[in-house]
């Protein structure tokens, strides 16, 4: 009743199911791990965004790169501003919306000495055209405690960008301490501080960034579930498939039988 399963064709349907199972499978695991990844990231940056402020020079040095695990971590650091050295980053997204600008990274020398720490102000407009500065306020002035939130070395790799190359005076494309500790000529701090917060307050500034969302977890856990579903499925049609040509051949057979017993 069954021998068609032997045919060509269905050694082919056979091959296709054997093929797709462990495929779909795989691809549902491999959004099952995404969906993981972006818990774990949510988890992160909601515990460090609650933690205790804690010096920036306390955790970072010269050269020092910032682990995964400190990323976001709240962090302070008082000091007066190097505005000399203040330098923007270009082709960079305003909070919240579409618009292409710069961000602001001004040096903040540590009132112990040790150094400067790399603060990113905010965003602002474009200037005139690509070879012009924007217009941007100055940061305040005197002694300053700045609350904020710890961020990793940016890289021309990690980011797709080329070098530099060709840029005005004061312009980057990469938040990155070596490149302006090179520029500055002084000791910079390995990781930079996004400003929440300034104590005095600042009058005009940048426009402040947003803290990143940790609420959502995305449809990584969906999609897994509908790739394991589809995988079910698979069984389950060769199964419908194979029985509804069963009852198609045994249906075309009784009239043959028929006349054969006939005659």
């Amino acid at each position: 009743m069954y021998r068609f399963l032997l045919s060509a064709r269905w050694a082919v349907i056979l091959l296709v199911a054997a093929v797709l199972v462990p495929t779909m499978i795989k691809l549902g695991f491999w959004q099952y791990h995404r969906h993981e990844a972006r818990v774990a990231r949510n988890d992160l940056v909601a515990r460090n965004l609650g933690s205790a402020p804690v010096a920036f020079d306390a955790l970072s040095s010269p050269g020092w790169s910032v682990p995964g695990g400190e990323v976001w971590r709240t962090v302070t650091a008082t000091g007066s501003y190097d505005t000399a050295h203040e330098v923007v980053i270009r082709g960079r997204t305003e909070p919240g919306g579409s618009t292409i600008g710069y961000f602001v990274v001004t040096p903040l020398v540590l009132a112990d000495g040790r150094g400067s720490v790399l603060v990113n102000r905010g965003w602002v407009e474009s200037g005139a055209d690509a070879a012009s500065l924007p217009d941007v306020p100055a940061p305040p002035s005197g002694e300053v405690t700045v609350t904020g939130r710890l961020r990793a070395d940016e890289t021309y790799a990690s980011l797709g960008v080329k070098n530099r190359g060709g840029l005005p005076e004061r312009m980057f494309k990469v938040i990155n301490t070596a490149e302006q500790a090179g520029y500055a000529g002084s000791t910079v701090l390995g990781g930079y501080l996004e400003l929440a917060s300034s104590r005095p307050a600042a009058g005009p500034s940048p426009e402040p960034l947003a803290e990143p969302g940790h609420s959502d977890i995305g449809p990584h856990m969906a999609y897994a579930i509908q790739w394991w579903l589809f995988t079910s499925l698979i069984p389950v049609g060769l199964v419908v498939m194979a029985r509804r040509e069963a009852k198609q051949s045994a249906a075309e057979r009784e009239p043959a039988e028929e006349l054969v017993a006939a005659g």
